[in-house]
């Protein structure tokens, strides 16, 4: 049996005596689209976000392929293959679309001496080209990122993810603000990166219909807790999700 990629083992977290996640336990293994699902206030985030290394658990441990992770800043992650987007964009608006994607990755490429006498790029250009035309921004690529659509910019800031080729990607609602025509353009395309670099990727997303197609499982988390870890036909089939969040 495969070893999961990312191990969370009754993970706790609290604000005073609000418990914002208490007592979270699941495994992404490798190579699987993992959602995450759950109303306003469930601790999705504050979950997302004790993983991220941007907060500190009061209790609980993280794992990524076997190794405690769970005190590491989000530099020491990324730099160990843990990429990630944000609800709120993190493109640079002045820079062109490939300059962004080359700055996400040059921390990634040996020693700041040894970035100093590289070329321009880093050696980076051919990588960050590839990623341009598999999410189809190339006509784009020169322009400016702040003057693209919302879209496009949500492009631009999924691919700069991508650049350092992570073994496990956090998605914090890659579909938020976008036109509802683009929604399955982003899905085809997380399903192609999926099978291409073999990487793992945990999403939070509000669209049920975006993680129903998308994920391999989903965990629905309620009031802090997880209430239920399934497959898309298992979570629509579970009442209790239904009742409680779905809507029966």
């Amino acid at each position: 049996m495969a070893t999961a990629l990312l191990k969370v083992s009754g993970l706790k977290k609290a604000y005073g005596a609000i418990k914002a996640v208490d007592g979270v336990s699941f495994e992404v293994m490798p190579g699987e689209i993992f959602g995450v699902i759950g109303p306003n206030g469930s601790g999705k985030t504050t979950m997302f976000n004790s993983v991220l290394g941007q907060i500190t658990p009061d209790a609980g441990a993280i794992e990524l392929k076997g190794q405690d992770i769970t005190s590491l800043s989000p530099m020491a992650l990324n730099q160990r293959g843990v990429g990630r987007t944000f609800q709120t964009l993190q493109v640079f608006g002045k820079m062109s679309v490939r300059d962004n994607l080359l700055v996400a990755a040059q921390e990634h490429v040996g020693s700041m001496a040894g970035r100093m006498f590289a070329p321009g790029d880093c050696g980076l250009g051919a990588k960050a080209d590839a990623l341009i035309q598999q999410f189809r921004i190339g006509h784009v690529a020169d322009k400016p990122a702040g003057s693209l659509s919302y879209g496009q910019q949500k492009l631009v800031d999924i691919a700069m993810a991508f650049m350092s080729e992570p073994d496990l990607v956090l998605l914090d609602e890659p579909c938020a603000g976008v036109n509802p025509s683009l929604v399955g353009g982003i899905s085809s395309l997380l399903k192609a990166l999926n099978k291409t670099r073999a990487g793992s990727f945990v999403v939070i997303e509000h669209n049920m219909d975006f993680v129903m197609d998308l994920c391999h499982r989903i965990m629905v988390m309620v009031e802090g807790k997880v209430m239920a870890i399934g497959t898309p036909e298992q979570i629509r089939g579970n009442k209790q999700v239904l009742d409680a969040y779905l809507g029966s």
